[in-house]
């Protein structure tokens, strides 16, 4: 009896050191994964489009030959203007509706809306021009840099 009993006081001792060992957090192996939570995310101001962020996940956009990829936040009622890029890049819609629009000639009601899981291309050196209507809209760019934009609209 007094080992039984001994046996439920150990254990009883230990329930609550293994329940702290399973709140633990677990710790992820910084060479097999890399990770930002959102607040973690660094975004910026694009002087060019008031209101528009961009943030630089990986590689360098302005780099010739170099892979890249990108948020841009665009809040509501913001759109760029018709333009083209040297190199194709392939965009992702996270959240909201993004709304896109091709030719030289700047019309937003003539632009298509893409929901949140659209894949789009931009083939290189096609004129387009997109942004964000009555709500904001986050899209992930991938492409090949450099990424440069340019001007391409028809007065």
């Amino acid at each position: 009896m007094k080992k039984n009993l001994l046996r439920w006081a150990i254990a009883a001792a230990l329930i609550p050191a293994l329940a702290v060992a399973a709140d633990a957090p677990v710790q992820l192996n910084p060479k097999a994964v890399a990770f930002d939570l959102p607040a973690q995310i660094p975004w910026q101001e694009v002087k060019a489009i008031p209101g528009l962020r961009i943030a630089n996940l990986a590689g360098d956009a302005s780099k010739p030959g170099e892979l890249y990829v990108q948020m841009i936040h665009w809040p509501p009622h913001t759109m760029s203007h018709p333009h083209y890029h040297a190199n194709a890049r392939y965009i992702t819609v996270l959240s909201g509706t993004w709304w896109v629009g091709t030719g030289s000639k700047f019309d937003p009601d003539k632009t298509v809306p893409m929901p949140a899981g659209t894949f789009v291309t931009h083939f290189a050196h096609e004129i387009h021009y997109d942004g964000a209507k009555d709500g904001e809209a986050v899209i992930e760019i991938v492409g090949i840099g450099p990424a440069a934009q340019i001007p391409a609209e028809e007065k």
